[in-house]
């Protein structure tokens, strides 16, 4: 239950959503997730930063960039579910 819970309050909030969502086709450096967000790269850098720290994603780095996916599998079950909804 608590795993849920974390999930549900990290997708919560909109720019999280969109950064999980941009993640969804793979990994990608903080650069290839501001167009997809419209967000300023500090502020996508806190966000992923509170979705690491929730297990969601983890990082890893590659000379001054860092590269994050999605490291809680049920989060892209989650959002494929949602998204089959939507079409």
């Amino acid at each position: 239950m608590r795993e849920s819970l974390r999930i549900f309050k990290a997708l919560s909030d909109e720019t999280r959503l969109k950064i999980v969502e941009s993640l969804l086709n793979g990994e990608k450096c903080v650069c290839e997730i501001i167009p997809f967000t419209k967000r300023t790269q500090p502020t996508i850098s806190i966000q992923l930063s509170k979705l690491e720290n929730l297990g969601i994603v983890e990082s890893r780095r590659e000379g001054k960039s860092v590269y994050y996916k999605i490291k809680n599998k049920k989060v892209i079950k989650i959002l494929e579910i949602i998204k089959d909804d939507e079409k």
